[in-house]
């Protein structure tokens, strides 16, 4: 899977739930996290689609 697009759609989310892109928090380290989650859920989930998996690993992190 390619991660520089998946670093695009996690980051169109991000924007899309906190509405400004200086208020993003998401730092490389966060990126890695966030990335190695939607990697893991898709292996587990093949048939699942990307941009649900991004969405729903990227709530799970603005809410904890």
């Amino acid at each position: 899977m390619d991660k520089k697009l998946i670093r695009k759609m996690v980051q169109k989310c991000l924007v899309q739930y906190r509405h400004d892109d200086d208020a993003l928090p998401f730092s490389e380290r966060d990126f890695e996290e966030i990335h190695g989650k939607i990697i893991d859920l898709k292996e587990r989930e093949p048939e699942a689609e990307l941009h649900e998996i991004i969405n729903d690993v990227v709530y799970e992190f603005l809410v904890t």
